[in-house]
């Protein structure tokens, strides 16, 4: 890209912006001499470099970057066996230490950036000697060696000595007469006092220096001249030693010189692709996506310069349905605005700028861009304003290719209007054909005639308001502009005499043109309305649909939520049946086992037996005196498992079927299976033994019943030794008369608890079981119910 566009197009001061984020000076002078890159490839990774920066930016924060200094001349004296200074090894483990805090920095990510990041190499140990050795550009730390540690314990001594004897003198009755001050002060690094010159014989010794009045002597007195040889000697160890030990760490960096020359690099190219993407943040700039075949489109696009706050959106487009466009418009309306914006956004794309308008902008790659903005006058070439245009033109037109952009500012401005006009038109349509993009502003009729009838060729004009004499700054594409010169004129207080004398000095054709423009100009106005309108509309109807949408979402969500609860509901109810379907197969398969001819005539032999014994108990039971028990059921009302009271035996069970055609019920007494009459039945509440105890005489209380506990606790027991005393156990609750018995097992690792109920499932003696509820022990214990 040529020097003068940049400068034209006011790149520099972006560049100069941008550097005001950079850490370090060699990173100022990276980004301020920066140009654009004309290769696709190129230009895509720098963009997504600033990209990826930004988005780390936003998620951790900038990263902590060092200060640091150029080392070119370190990296040559060090190649070449050469000590550093101090200040060289300090910026040496500076280096080391950034380089270390950017890998922290960026461990565990991952991006464009990792070529940078990954080839950081981080020197902790070297840099801690260093940093431990030398405390600043002039001082070398005491402990860098044990030997300069010894020289300066020893020149600290020396020193108190001298100054000790110094003081002697200084204060003493004797001398302080003969001295100029009582102070001790220094010359060609030796203590010295100042004495009156007219005293030069009173204290012996070495004179060093002499006052510009030659009123004052500085002596060396003979009592401390050996200490002072002492301490100069010592002075000229130290320095050895700081030499020797400036060398030995310089050999330690020399032997890391290359990944001192990687960091040193890297550090500065990621100096310099934070600050462009912490300019991107400041000016809210996005990621354009990039082309190499010439179509822009810039959304939104503000120029980075101008005010954020007043600046106007721009929608500008190029290269698609059109390959030029032709700028209309009064004067400081803003089109030179629309140049520089779509010059300067091309400018920033090819650096890795982001640019400041909406997501999915797009630019193309240019391989240069060419502007002709602004007056180029210049009195010293004696060239007038039309000449230094063309001249600017001219050098254009030579150096065009075909993947070029060219900005032209009142192109033929300057010179007779029809020719102007004439000259421009060519200009446009020679750009145009060898294939380069070209946008060009203009007041000259002809042109946006032009731009009307001839293909790729747009019109586009900046909107000006002529009630308010303001322009509104926003670009209009398709729409040619008008220069409203006689209505400004008008609002301005020329005569309406004056404006028709100058009306009818129009040609009848820019007449009808004006007021084909003036039709288009109200046409997209009313169109304007009306695209408000119908927004209005669609916003209203989209959020008319937002709302019904939400409330589907709600029904939708009701929904799920009651066929999930009838879901677990069936599910509970299936899992209920399959536990009673698996009750009904085990003692199906008991049955079986009993199948046997002789035990089944010895089982209904016995029960035979207990029911005549039973009936025998029953005629001789004292008759009930009270009041007669009737019954209060009928083969209508009387139920599958309701509870009942048989009169003639007056014992309680439970209907497990019914005979409505013979008005009879099987009844389940214990292990015992009656049929009796329906009019023998006495319905009782569910578990109400109250409500027995009304129709039957009292019983004696079992003993057993008495003696049996209803709990067994088999915690800590095998689980062998658990199912035996659980078999015991449950023998003893039967035969004792109780409904029902609690087994207490621990919760455990559930083997105990697991072994038991597989038991009990298969006991037909059991009507069912369950684990504890809240209170009475949870999973921990296990209650069952009898049949």
């Amino acid at each position: 890209m040529e020097n003068k566009t940049l400068i034209t197009l006011e790149y520099d001061k972006i560049l100069k912006k941008i550097s005001e984020y950079a850490v370090n000076e060699e990173t100022v002078n990276k980004l301020e001499e920066t140009t654009p890159v004309s290769d696709f490839d190129d230009v895509k990774r720098l963009l997504y470099e600033t990209d990826s920066a930004m988005v780390l930016i936003r998620k951790f924060g900038s990263p902590q970057i060092g200060r640091v200094k150029n080392i070119e001349s370190t990296v040559k004296r060090l190649k070449v066996g050469g000590s550093l200074s101090m200040g060289e090894l300090l910026n040496v483990a500076a280096i080391f230490r950034s380089a270390d805090s950017l890998k922290k920095y960026y461990a565990d990510k991952e991006g464009a950036l990792d070529e940078c990041f990954e080839e950081l190499f981080p020197e902790r140990q070297l840099e801690e000697v260093i940093s431990s050795s030398i405390i600043s550009e002039e001082e070398m730390a005491d402990g860098a060696s044990s030997e300069l540690y010894s020289i300066r314990r020893k020149m600290k001594n020396a020193g108190n000595k001298i100054k000790d004897a110094l003081n002697n003198i200084i204060h003493s009755e004797h001398y302080r007469k003969f001295l100029q001050d009582s102070i001790i002060t220094v010359r060609n690094n030796r203590y010295v006092v100042p004495l009156k010159a007219e005293y030069k014989g009173e204290i012996s010794g070495i004179v060093h220096d002499m006052s510009a009045s030659g009123g004052t002597l500085f002596i060396e007195p003979s009592t401390v001249v050996n200490a002072n040889n002492e301490l100069h000697e010592l002075s000229g160890k130290e320095q050895r030693e700081i030499e020797k030990i400036l060398a030995e760490l310089s050999g330690q960096v020399a032997e890391k010189v290359w990944e001192l020359s990687k960091n040193y690099k890297n550090i500065i190219e990621i100096d310099a692709v934070f600050s462009k993407a912490k300019y991107s943040n400041e000016i809210k700039g996005v990621c354009p996506l990039m082309n190499d075949e010439g179509r822009l489109n810039i959304k939104n696009g503000r120029h980075p310069l101008l005010d954020p706050k007043k600046v106007v959106p721009q929608n500008i487009m190029l290269g698609d349905e059109f390959d030029a466009l032709v700028v209309t418009g009064p004067n400081t309306g803003g089109k030179t605005v629309v140049l520089k914006t779509v010059g300067l956004f091309c400018l920033m794309a090819q650096s890795g700028i982001c640019v400041p308008a909406d997501d999915g902008t797009v630019i193309p790659v240019f391989s240069e861009i060419f502007a002709d903005i602004g007056d180029e006058q210049s009195i010293e070439q004696s060239l007038s304003t039309f000449s230094a245009h063309m001249k600017n033109i001219v050098h254009i037109l030579e150096n065009l290719t075909e993947d070029s952009l060219v900005l032209f500012d009142e192109l033929g401005a300057g010179t007779d209007p029809t020719e102007g006009a004439a000259l421009a038109t060519a200009i446009i349509d020679y750009v145009r054909n060898m294939g380069a993009k070209v946008v060009a502003t203009t007041h000259y009729s002809e042109l946006k005639l032009h731009a009307l009838m001839t293909d790729r060729i747009e019109n586009a004009s900046c909107e000006f308001d002529v009630n308010t004499l303001s322009p509104t700054y926003r670009l209009l594409i398709g729409v040619p502009g008008k220069s409203n010169a006689f209505a400004i004129s008008k609002r301005l207080g020329i005569p309406d005499y004056i404006i028709e004398k100058s009306k009818e000095q129009l040609s009848k054709e820019s007449v009808k043109f004006e007021d084909v423009l003036t039709g288009i100009e109200k046409d997209r106005q009313t169109a304007e309305a009306a695209s408000r309108e119908q927004l209005r509309l669609s916003g209203e109807a989209q959020k008319l649909k937002k709302e019904i949408e939400n409330e589907r979402r709600r029904l939708e969500s009701e929904k799920d939520k009651i066929l999930n609860r009838a879901r677990e509901k069936a599910a509970k109810i299936i899992e209920r049946a399959q536990e009673e379907t698996e009750e009904l197969v085990e003692k199906i398969k008991a049955a079986e086992k009993e199948r046997d001819e002789k035990e089944t005539r010895r089982v209904m032999e016995e029960v035979r037996r207990d029911l005549g014994l039973k009936l025998k108990r029953t005629q001789n039971r004292p008759v009930n005196k009270g009041k007669p028990v009737k019954s209060n059921v009928n083969v209508n009302t009387l139920k599958l498992g309701a509870s009942v009271l048989l009169v003639d035996l007056n014992d309680k069970g439970s209907v497990i079927s019914i005979n409505k055609k013979e008005e009879t019920a099987v009844i389940q007494v214990g292990i015992m299976k009656i049929t009796s009459k329906i009019s023998n039945l006495v319905l009782l509440p569910e578990n109400d033994t109250k409500e027995l105890m009304k129709f039957a005489p009292k019983r004696k209380e079992s003993i057993g019943a008495k003696e049996v506990k209803t709990e067994i606790d088999l915690r800590g027991m095998q689980l062998e030794d658990a199912l035996i005393e659980t078999d015991r156990f449950l023998d003893d609750c039967i035969m004792a008369g109780l409904s029902s018995c609690t087994v207490i097992h621990g919760k455990g690792t559930g083997i105990l608890r697991t072994g038991i109920q597989n038991m009990l499932r298969k006991n037909v003696r059991v009507k069912s079981y369950r684990s504890g509820t809240y209170g009475e022990g949870e999973n921990g214990v296990t209650i069952i119910e009898f049949k």
